[in-house]
């Protein structure tokens, strides 16, 4: 039923092209018109170098002139960090509220990527009030029309507009719960009509649907003619044999709702291996060669910007740590990583030297005497990880991703945490979801098992980039963890 999310998805795509183009060219109006009139005579078409009109406007409106390429590279790029922040899935952004917040980040994700080009591209002269306003009519324009989209839509279902009506097969709880699903996404325009199962096992829910047992199913299906057929009966696959076949003479579109429902996720994908469908239960983003190409290419320019621009940061830390107490600047600790791997993390020296035994398998905390001086102001600071950028350039680490652990602890929690293993399908990170969440140091681990899960299967470029960009502030307002 992708056909009906695409639809829905493609209309709110346009309208948010349209509503952003709205929103900039309303700011720009207010601007030179409304608020501050004078500053027209300041616009010089000729000045926006890469944006300059090239006499595509008449010389008496050199603010459209100057402002309709900026305009459209806004509406654009806020449509692009739409898409790629997931506003359009159909699980998301189904309360008026919920849409609005997750829009106002994707217009401050737009907002922050439009100043961050206009800093390093410096031939273009626009106004920044001009900017901040569009991202403020952007908010309200979005929300809005995304509110009134979908009602509008619901308007249209309730009339009758473009219904597709769902016959289905089986009367248990696999049946139940798909129609629950149908009823809470009346949007994409499915109606139940009918059920087809023996009323004596049927869900009390479903009961009231009933239109007869599953003999008179084929009599049945011909009478009310569905648009689709959906077969939600567990483990009768001759049953099932009969239904498709029947589907295909009839022409009616046939649907199934497998009985392995509560194993498959919505990650999932179907692969072809040499003819035969094979069903991959989580489809992880990072297992795409392009994707991990493209991660990895970030990785060894950030992490080796990290180390050049640093550098003297270190030489002063490795000072202090070497007159603080005996021992190596250094410490190397094994940490499980991609496909539970071993690799050497680095870090800073924080506590006094002791038992690799006792390090590898002792739980340290805020008050924990075996750390220094220098070492505590490193923790509280974070400075102490700057090595693992080291480990991020050789390969072992990414700048973002879940946070590595030790295999005595390992062992432990993927005992206790059911999806714990999962966080070691991609690699370990500096960064990541679960930390600007706040889940960092003596935290819930099944929180951070979460957040980590979550990055996993919603990966994207953009996500790593909000997440680098958010860890600073997120250090900042807890710091110590």
């Amino acid at each position: 039923m992708r056909e009906r999310n695409q639809s829905v998805k493609l209309g709110l795509i346009v309208l948010d092209l349209i509503l952003a183009g709205l929103s900039f060219s309303l700011a720009t109006i207010l601007h030179f018109y409304v608020i501050d009139p004078e500053k027209r005579a300041f616009v010089n078409p000729d000045d926006q170098g890469l944006f300059a009109p090239a006499g595509l406007f008449p010389d008496q409106y050199p603010v459209l002139a100057a402002y309709f390429f900026p305009g459209l590279l806004f509406a654009l790029s806020q449509v692009m960090v739409f898409v790629v922040t997931d506003i359009y899935q159909p699980a998301r952004s189904r309360h008026p509220v919920r849409e609005t917040v997750l829009i106002g980040r994707g217009v401050l994700l737009n907002l922050i990527l439009i100043l961050a080009f206009l800093f390093f591209y410096r031939g273009a002269s626009l106004s920044r009030l001009v900017i901040a306003y569009t991202a403020i009519l952007a908010v309200i324009l979005h929300g809005s029309g995304h509110f009134l989209f979908r009602l509008y839509l619901m308007r249209l279902r309730e009339k009758g507009v473009s219904v597709r009506k769902i016959l289905i097969v089986g009367n248990g709880s696999l049946a139940y719960r798909f129609y629950e699903k149908v009823m809470r996404n009346q949007i994409y325009g499915y109606r139940v009509i009918g059920v087809v199962g023996a009323k004596k096992d049927a869900h009390p829910t479903l009961a009231n649907h009933l239109l007869g047992p599953i003999k008179d199913f084929e009599k049945l299906a011909r009478q009310i003619n569905p648009d689709i057929i959906v077969y939600a009966l567990s483990e009768d696959h001759k049953r099932l044999q009969k239904v498709v076949e029947f589907c295909d003479s009839e022409g009616f579109d046939c649907r199934i709702v497998p009985d392995m429902v509560d194993l498959i996720t919505s990650h999932a994908r179907i692969e072809d291996m040499d003819g035969m469908p094979v069903l991959t239960l989580r489809d992880i983003p990072l297992k795409n060669g392009y994707n991990r190409f493209l991660k990895r290419g970030f990785d060894i320019v950030f992490s080796g910007l990290v180390i050049v621009l640093t550098f003297p940061v270190w030489l002063v830390l490795a000072l202090l740590v070497k007159f603080s107490s005996p021992g190596p600047v250094l410490f190397a600790q094994d940490r499980v990583g991609l496909d539970r791997n071993l690799f050497k993390c680095y870090k800073f020296r924080t506590m006094v030297v002791q038992d690799q035994s006792v390090s590898d398998t002792t739980w340290g905390g805020p008050t924990d005497q075996r750390v220094t001086r220098i070492g505590r102001l490193l923790r509280k600071t974070s400075l102490d990880e700057l090595p693992q950028f080291i480990n991020v350039f050789l390969g072992d680490m990414s700048v973002v991703g879940p946070r590595p652990e030790r295999p005595h602890f390992v062992q432990q929690f993927k005992t206790r945490y059911s999806h714990y293993m999962r966080r070691h399908s991609v690699k370990s990170g500096i960064t990541g979801w679960a930390q600007i969440q706040g889940l960092r140091g003596d935290t819930s681990i099944e929180k951070r098992v979460q957040a980590d899960i979550y990055y996993i299967e919603n990966w994207s470029f953009l996500l790593d980039i909000v997440i680098v960009l958010r860890t600073v502030p997120s250090l900042i307002s807890n710091p110590g963890q």
